[in-house]
């Protein structure tokens, strides 16, 4: 049997629990629950443990262990012992679990347990470990492994915290004593189940005597009553949270609670002045604002707000008082002109009363105010006034120039009463048809009327005073010119009258009707008829319908456009006017081909055509004609737009002809293929790469190296002929820089191998060579030429 033992408060326990029953149980362990001995599940059954049961002392499976421990040496925490251990050193202690080695160690002889580093409860509270005795040399397990906890112990090593503070908190002010205002709250982190550790008092340290703290809630209150917000509005309270309940030796911890007080209406407004007086121009328009009073209010927002009103004036209708929302100022405008020559002054009460009243401060009333205000009307030199603003004229159209239309008449307001002048805005006047006498006022025509151009005339009439000309009174003078018969009545429209050759007689084939420019009072009456020259005819009459139209008919039928294609009727027409005007209007009737419902089909005079081709094959020849002018205009563009390109391909030949020949030709004669005039001399050598016209930077057709290239005269005929032209050839054709149209190719020589060397005339002719070229005339009739010309002494005269 192996026993555990413990120090301090572990082995206090474990006397109280002796006095329980003792319970056998396996070596490691006990359960308080059975008394059965716990073996391993894995182990064998013991012949002996079967046959007889060990008696074991009691097991205590809990080790405590303070936390915070600040000793210099590891902290003794417990000791196991075995029954089976001899103290011979063959039983050794195993410890493992949570923190084993790491934290807690074991002596494997004597089995004593201590911790290594400093514990914190509030990090883990407990560990638990598997202790195990074992045979010291086969490391057999001689014990049943048990499990045991090491509990940490609390201290008092963390001090109250309030986690939602600071605070902030609003208290309506006036309000009774004991008033909630918030409840604080802070938490200990150490264990509350055991010691006063975790229990937290509250106190107030600042904030007495407005305010206090219940100290196990940590409810806030008001300690005094009706406190004024207007006196003070805001209080910072210290509360202090102590744990040990509140003993000596307890950790604590403060907060902040701001606690503002919130406004109610226990005020009422009030005016700073029994009397107010403003002074205001007779000029002032309505509408505009007179003055602005405002009563004062200690209370702020919706508890501040007022309306305002008149109370009494003696200018009822004058004046009327609004409330400025945002500045809660009476603000007076100004509803009627004012007139100082009829008053020049008003007085008026005014009261103030607040909108939103507090039925529970009544006794602080009453919540209104008021207060007398008097405006002064200062004169200003006005302006000259109309009698009548608007006044409204009528003339007749017909009235001659200078007639008298009416009379406008204007007064200075002012007490002065200076003379006035008349004047016409020619603005409302520009083509200028009327005049205004300036000292009497009377409009009279300045030109002839027209209705039909203009019925109304909007004049601006001024009335300027003669002392003061910068004061302008307008009026209006509405003049309406009146209608005379002056305008003959025509068609109401432009009229298209269509007569289908199979017109019957008597059927209307036109409806007309008339207008008028004037505008009789009675309204228009026309009156139709066809004119004097026509009212016989056999073709057409007109019949009078008495509702202003009138309809034209026709007299017989058979009408062909073949024959006459249109007729022209004259018809006239007369108003009912004093006196009456008529005007003869021309009605044009054209003759159509119509259909059986009257439709017309073709109007005008038939048209004869020739017979030939119809007008669809026609219009097929002509598309064809002007589309091959359109290809051909295609391909002329083309071809003028077409370039040349810059580099040509090898295969191509720049020349215009190519003449392949096995012989030296026939000297000067031979012009067929080259100009022999431009030939050189062949012992020249030049370098190939260069032009004549450009300069290429192209290789020759055979690479050699730069520093050996050989002389032409070195090569076999035919090499020197087809290397030469082949290299000309690519100079031209991969020379980027060469104009895009054929050049002038110089060839210097005429080849090797010849007798006579080089036949040039340019050669002959550069040097001063003695030569005798006599023979040439033996060499038969291919030198013939050149034997004329070289082979006597007069030859070089041939080039003189």
């Amino acid at each position: 049997m192996m026993g555990w033992y413990c120090s301090g408060i572990c082995r206090a326990l474990a006397l109280l629990m002796l006095l329980f029953p003792l319970r056998e149980r396996g070596c490691w362990g006990l359960n308080p629950s059975s008394g059965d001995l716990e073996k391993s599940p894995n182990s064998d059954p013991d012949p002996w443990e079967v046959l007889q049961r060990h008696k074991r002392s009691w097991v205590w499976n809990q080790f405590f262990v303070l936390e915070e421990y600040t000793g210099n040496e590891p902290l003794y925490v417990g000791k196991l012992h075995s029954d089976v251990d001899k103290g011979d050193g063959k039983v050794k202690y195993v410890l493992s679990g949570e923190g084993a080695t790491s934290i807690f160690t074991i002596d494997e002889n004597t089995g004593d347990i201590h911790a290594t580093k400093r514990l914190d409860r509030e990090a883990q509270a407990y560990y638990t470990l598997q202790a195990q005795a074992v045979d010291r040399l086969t490391n057999l397990p001689v014990e049943p492994r048990s499990e045991f906890v090491v509990k940490v112990q609390d201290i008092n090593d963390n001090e109250p915290k309030f986690l939602d503070g600071p605070y902030l908190a609003g208290v309506p002010e006036m309000s009774p004593l004991g008033t909630m205002v918030v409840q604080v709250a802070a938490t200990d982190a150490d264990d509350p189940t055991y010691g006063n550790s975790a229990r937290v008092v509250y106190s107030i340290i600042h904030g007495q005597p407005y305010f206090s703290v219940e100290p196990k809630t940590g409810v806030i209150r008001t300690a005094l009553p009706n406190m004024d917000r207007e006196t003070r509005d805001q209080y910072v309270l210290v509360i202090q949270a102590k744990d040990m309940v509140g003993q000596m030796g307890g950790l604590s911890g403060t907060t902040s609670v701001t606690v503002t007080l919130t406004d109610v209406n226990d005020n009422p407004p009030r005016f700073t002045h029994r009397n107010y007086q403003y002074t205001v121009l007779e000029s002032l328009p309505v509408q505009s604002v007179v003055a602005r009073i405002k009563a004062a209010d200690a209370d702020t927002g919706s508890n501040a707000e007022m309306d305002y009103r008149i109370m009494d004036s003696d200018g009822p209708g004058m004046f009327n008082i609004t409330t400025d929302e945002d500045t809660q100022d009476g603000v007076i405008i100004l509803l009627k002109p004012l007139d100082f020559e009829t008053k020049s002054g008003f007085s008026l009460r005014i009261e103030a009363t607040n909108r939103n009243i507090d039925s529970n401060f009544l006794s602080l009333g009453p919540f209104s105010d008021t207060t007398s205000v008097k405006v002064t009307v200062e004169d200003v030199n006005e302006p000259p006034v109309f009698s009548t603003p608007l006044s409204r004229m009528f003339v007749s159209e017909d009235a001659k120039v200078g007639s008298s239309i009416g009379r406008v008449s204007a007064h200075d307001p002012d007490t002065t009463n200076n003379a006035i002048r008349y004047s016409i805005d020619r603005n409302t006047d520009l083509e200028r048809f009327f005049n205004v006498d300036a000292l009497s006022g009377v409009i009279s025509t300045a030109k002839a009327l027209d209705r039909e151009a203009n019925s109304v005339h909007n004049l601006t009439i001024f009335a300027i005073e003669t002392q003061d000309p910068t004061q302008i009174g307008k009026g209006i003078s509405l003049i309406t010119v009146q209608d005379i018969n002056d305008n003959a009545p025509v068609f109401a429209i432009d009229y298209e009258t269509v007569l289908c050759e199979n017109a019957m007689p008597g059927q209307v084939i036109q409806t007309i009707s008339a207008v008028d420019k004037d505008e009789p009072l009675n309204g228009h009456r026309f009156y139709f008829a066809l004119a004097a020259p026509v009212a016989g005819n056999l073709n057409f009459t007109l019949r009078d319908n008495k509702d202003n139209t009138a309809s034209i008919l026709t007299k017989r039928g058979g009408f062909r456009r073949r024959e006459q294609p249109v007729y022209r009727l004259p018809v006239l027409i007369v108003d009912s006017g004093s006196p009456a005007l008529s005007s003869t209007n021309t009605l044009s009737v054209r003759v159509c081909d119509c259909d059986s419902d009257g439709v017309a089909l073709s109007c005008g005079a038939v048209a004869y055509t020739a017979t030939g081709l119809s007008t669809g094959a026609l219009l097929a020849i002509l598309g064809c004609i002007i589309t091959l002018l359109v290809m051909v205009l295609l391909i002329v563009t083309m071809r003028r737009r077409r370039k040349e390109p810059l580099i040509l391909e090898e295969e191509r030949d720049i020349r215009e002809n190519i003449v392949r020949y096995d012989d030296e030709g026939g000297g000067e004669e031979d012009t067929e293929a080259f100009d022999m005039v431009t030939l050189r001399n062949l012992n020249v050598i030049r370098d190939p790469n260069v032009r004549r016209d450009v300069t290429p930077d192209t290789p020759t057709f055979f690479h050699y190296p730069s520093t050996t290239r050989p002389s032409y005269k070195s090569l076999p005929d035919n090499v020197v002929f087809r290397e030469f032209i082949w290299e000309r050839l690519k100079d031209a054709d991969v020379d980027p820089s060469a104009p895009p149209y054929d050049s002038l190719q110089t060839y210097a020589f005429e080849g090797s191998g010849s007798v006579a060397e080089s036949l040039s005339s340019l050669e002959s002719l550069s040097t001063d060579s003695d030569q005798n070229y006599d023979y040439l005339s033996n060499w038969g009739p291919r030198f013939k030429k050149l034997a004329d010309l070289y082979g006597n002494s007069d030859g070089t005269s041939v080039f003189s």
